[in-house]
């Protein structure tokens, strides 16, 4: 028997895309994108409020911050559902079959707390999960050691029991240093496979 007793999922990039490049680039062209990007600090902005700070206030100032650029900043707030996509059905299928299996479902994810509800209300799955752990409501980031810990904590389950999905290799990392299995998100597949590797045997549709 598998000695994992949760599955934990990131959400960006695992279970529905985040493209904020290609929404500019659809917006305001590559070459202006690339040139808004390098002047001003949208990724900076976009984990403050990862870490709780609040979406509309962060973008509207931000744009006060840059005159020049006032109109595409904004667009990070008027376009945010069109970045947040698309789905990537394979994983929900794979939530879901695991929920049905008995499986607990964690998502632990870098997301502000108004923009989570707009994910939730835009998709109903992502209010299926057992346990949420999202970091605009904790006050800490992904891969800060204190994220993992509280998602521990409160869940009861020993990082050894953990398997965790994420697109992004350095919260992996810091996953696996507490013990947890990890999964570096690339392509459904591979997911499927590794997970049957520590056990795990989803009954996923074909």
């Amino acid at each position: 028997m598998s000695g994992i007793q949760a599955v934990v999922f990131d959400i960006g990039n695992v279970l529905v895309g985040w493209q904020p490049e290609a929404y500019f680039d659809s917006q305001i062209g590559a070459e202006r994108r690339k040139r808004l990007f390098a002047e001003v600090d949208l990724e900076g902005m976009n984990l403050r409020v990862d870490r709780g700070a609040p979406f509309a206030q962060s973008v509207q100032e931000l744009a006060r911050m840059h005159p020049e650029w006032s109109t595409e900043i904004m667009l990070w707030q008027d376009g945010w559902s069109q970045m947040f996509a698309p789905v990537i059905t394979e994983n929900v299928t794979l939530l879901r079959a695991l929920r049905r299996q008995g499986m607990p479902v964690f998502a632990l994810s870098n997301f502000g707390r108004e923009t989570f509800d707009i994910a939730c209300n835009t998709h109903s799955f992502l209010t299926e999960f057992d346990q949420k752990y999202i970091s605009g409501h904790l006050g800490v980031l992904k891969p800060e050691a204190e994220i993992y810990a509280i998602l521990e904590r409160k869940s009861g389950v020993a990082p050894e029991h953990l398997f965790f999905i994420d697109d992004k290799p350095e919260n992996i990392a810091a996953a696996r240093e507490r013990g947890w299995a990890g999964h570096v998100f690339e392509h459904p597949d591979a997911l499927l496979a590794d997970l049957k590797r520590h056990g795990i045997q989803p009954q996923v549709p074909t």
